[in-house]
């Protein structure tokens, strides 16, 4: 049996909530994390529309990109879609979890798609997380070093890039003395003990320090175990907003701008002045973008991917970029996709459906 919570577990293996904005409310908004999975509806946007469908094709969990809740709700009496949404769902006893800007800040995520749709390769992360890594560094008896680091790659640690398992070690000696009332795994209570160890450093995402810690206390064989916790500087390259690369051979600027607007299905492209005839590298930024623009530049993309710019921000391309913006929904469309096709190779028990409602609110002409 599938429980709600393993779902959103598994969801946040993919996209942990620690990875969300400070503005966000990424997570299990309604519902019993412990009730059996009967169908998964996967959208854009939980509101009343997709409750509806949700009740007609026997789903009891919505997993949507945008919370339905961004604040607090002091009332439930109606008033506003959000009430009338969330009360509709807890009467059907439906579940809405939300998966939002920390699918946003990680690869395979929200602005990858977007890069593939539109045949950009060689992706990388815009903006990457800064100060996101922590090193940890612990000593344990030499035979158990292995043991010990097995258990903290497991957990997370250790990984740089493409490559996993990356630790640093060197041998010293230990000294401790057991009191009275310890279980010392080596050494004699009362006598000062020295001990070859090994000195064990990891790189651990700051998002996994706990599951590394609890996964260093339960594989040391010691009783009160010596570890450091040390913040650094570093960014994290593959953790962060917005994605950057290069489109297989340059392409004209006016063709690439009508390819968003067919790929993308947009009523309207939005665009800056064409500053070349040709483009090759291609920023993104699904959903609202404009807070990225400086970091597209610095990147030296030929055109920038988003949405929701103000009129007075598309000044700010200041003639070193082109600015294309194709509407919210537009940009974030394929999201639901993606997670169905994620939430499809993990489960196989219940339905697993794609809503069918378009829920963007703004028509054109």
């Amino acid at each position: 049996m599938v429980r709600i919570k393993d779902v959103t577990q598994y969801l946040e293996g993919l996209a942990p909530l620690a990875l969300q904005e400070s503005y966000d409310n990424a997570g299990l908004i309604v519902g019993n994390p412990n009730h059996k999975v009967t169908g998964i509806l996967v959208c854009l946007d939980s509101v009343e529309a997709t409750i509806d469908e949700a009740i007609e094709q026997g789903a009891n969990l919505i997993v949507a990109h945008h919370p339905i809740v961004f604040r607090g709700l002091k009332r439930f009496n109606g008033a506003d879609y959000v009430q009338r949404t969330v009360i509709k769902a807890i009467k059907n006893d439906i579940a809405i979890y939300a998966i939002h800007t920390n699918l946003d800040n990680v690869p395979n995520g929200v602005n990858s798609i977007i890069a593939k749709k539109l045949g950009v390769e060689n992706i990388r992360v815009l903006n990457p997380q800064k100060e996101g890594l922590t090193k940890l560094v612990t000593f344990c008896p030499i035979d158990k070093s292995q043991k010990v680091m097995d258990a903290l790659f497991e957990a997370g640690a250790g990984n740089i890039g493409d490559y996993s398992h990356c630790s640093f070690s060197s041998e010293g000696r230990g000294t401790f003395k057991a009191g009275e009332d310890a279980h010392p795994y080596v050494g004699k209570i009362g006598e000062v003990h020295k001990e070859r160890e090994s000195k064990i450093e990891v790189i651990v995402p700051n998002h996994l320090q706990g599951n590394v810690v609890s996964a260093l206390l339960k594989s040391h064989p010691y009783e009160e175990v010596a570890y450091d916790l040390q913040a650094l500087k570093n960014t994290n390259p593959f953790v962060g907003g917005g994605a950057i690369g290069e489109l297989p051979k340059e392409v004209s600027t006016e063709i690439f701008l009508q390819r968003i607007k067919d790929t993308m299905k947009a009523g309207s492209v939005r665009y800056t002045k064409i500053l070349k005839p040709t483009i090759k590298r291609i920023a993104i930024c699904g959903g609202s973008g404009s807070f990225m623009l400086s970091e597209a530049k610095k990147a030296g993309a030929d055109l920038f991917l988003t949405s929701d710019f103000k009129y007075h921000e598309f000044f700010d391309s200041e003639n070193q970029i082109v600015i294309a913006d194709i509407g919210h929904y537009e940009s974030e469309q394929y999201t639901s996709a993606l997670l169905g096709d994620f939430l499809t190779q993990k489960f196989s028990t219940f339905a697993i459906r794609i809503s069918a409602i378009n829920t963007n609110p703004v028509n054109y002409l």
